[in-house]
């Protein structure tokens, strides 16, 4: 079937992790809309259901993935059980997350513990069975979802800071070794988006002092990650591999008096 304008991802099939809220289900839903198959992975089933349910609503495809990313066996058994159903994997989003903010002092090894596996290590497993789960002829597109904590950093983020660094790293040297296989692989870095998960780090107070000192004078939202991570996912980006997008207001790159 050749793909129409409305429906630039018709005939792929996504991954997407953390599709139960926030970015990942704003991605999800913007894939799906785009004609993507998509895999919704989530921890808690009336996250993928809710999920499931908005993207069936709105005339998309989309199937449940239930398995704990956060190991490297649940994560091959996402990406490959994906891949073996819908006959094919062209697209993974790396979302999923668990944030802990914590001063030095109190920094817990069960923190960081389930910080890495979650944030770092599960992106690496994910590349590695999106790898041998992507045609080397068709190749595909792998999007990690850093964040401009990777490049600038505030206090209490010491293990969320080196994360979203690593992150990049990943991405960066995963392309290197990929693209011989037309696998590109590229991450976005948003700034501070308003989600469910970040409730507990926001305030009316700092959502000011954010916005005071973003260009475009106001907060990103999930769409606007979204968005990007759909762009990386297509063929109008299909040069690009290697970057990491940041999609912040400028706020990273500027200083405002």
């Amino acid at each position: 079937m050749t793909e129409v304008k409305d429906k630039p991802l018709a005939n792929r099939v996504a991954l997407v992790t953390g599709a139960g809220n926030g970015i990942g289900r704003a991605t999800a839903l913007l894939l799906a809309s785009r004609g993507a198959i998509v895999g919704v992975n989530d921890l808690k089933p009336e996250f993928v259901n809710s999920t499931l349910d908005a993207i069936k609503a709105a005339g998309g495809s989309a199937v449940a993935v239930t398995q704990d990313v956060s190991t490297r066996d649940g994560m091959r058994a996402a990406v490959l059980g994906l891949a073996e159903k819908q006959g094919r994997l062209d697209i993974l989003v790396n979302n999923a997350a668990w944030v802990r903010y914590q001063s030095v002092p109190d920094i817990a090894p069960e923190t960081v513990d389930r910080m890495l596996n979650i944030g770092f290590k599960a992106i690496i497993w994910g590349i590695q069975a999106a790898a041998e789960a992507m045609d080397g002829e068709r190749g595909g597109a792998i999007i990690n979802v850093a964040s401009v904590a990777g490049l600038i950093s505030a206090k209490n983020s010491i293990v969320y800071s080196g994360i979203k660094a690593g992150v990049m790293g990943i991405t960066r040297a995963a392309a290197a070794e990929l693209g011989a296989r037309r696998i590109r692989v590229n991450a976005v870095a948003p700034s501070a988006i308003p989600t469910e998960g970040t409730m507990r780090n926001r305030n009316a107070e700092l959502d000011a002092r954010r916005i005071a000192r973003t260009p475009l004078g106001r907060l990103g939202t999930v769409d606007d990650i979204a968005n990007t991570i759909a762009f990386l996912a297509g063929d109008d980006s299909s040069f690009m591999s290697a970057q990491v997008l940041t999609v912040d207001g400028g706020i990273t790159v500027t200083n405002i008096a």
